[in-house]
């Protein structure tokens, strides 16, 4: 018994791994201020992605839309990600906590491009970003 339960512990690990393997390809920055410094010494834009540790539309969001090659490489081209939990970050007060997953587009100098809210998939966000481009 005590092998099986072994055997299934690594695998649920292994698993785990994989499903957030993706994710990781990104390098999220945590701190709101790094990132604004990165995103000025890059002259990129800012993705900012307001989650909760406990959100299912917020883990939905990830493991799909967030692990999609092509958003991947477009978020790493044009923006510097940023991931904010409302349950465990410091998140300034110019940005709404409730109705996560949400979503900001900024300048390099913080300033709002635009948000929105929800759920979007792979060509739904790409659109999005293109629209904070053209927006800027």
């Amino acid at each position: 018994m005590q092998i099986v339960l072994k055997t299934f512990k690594f695998l649920f690990f292994v698993l785990l791994s994989l499903s957030i393997s993706h994710a990781v390809d990104l390098n999220w920055e945590n701190s709101y201020d790094k990132a604004l410094k990165q995103a000025q010494k890059e002259k990129k834009l800012v993705y900012l992605f307001i989650g909760a540790d406990k959100c299912k539309y917020c883990n939905k969001y990830k493991k799909t839309t967030l692990s999609d090659e092509r958003v991947i490489k477009r978020i790493k081209k044009d923006f510097i990600p940023l991931y904010m939990s409302r349950d465990r970050d410091k998140i300034p007060k110019k940005f709404e906590l409730y109705g996560v997953p949400r979503h900001y587009f900024l300048t390099a100098k913080g300033e709002i491009i635009t948000d929105y809210q929800g759920v979007w998939d792979a060509s739904g966000l790409y659109s999005l970003l293109d629209e904070a481009i053209a927006e800027q």
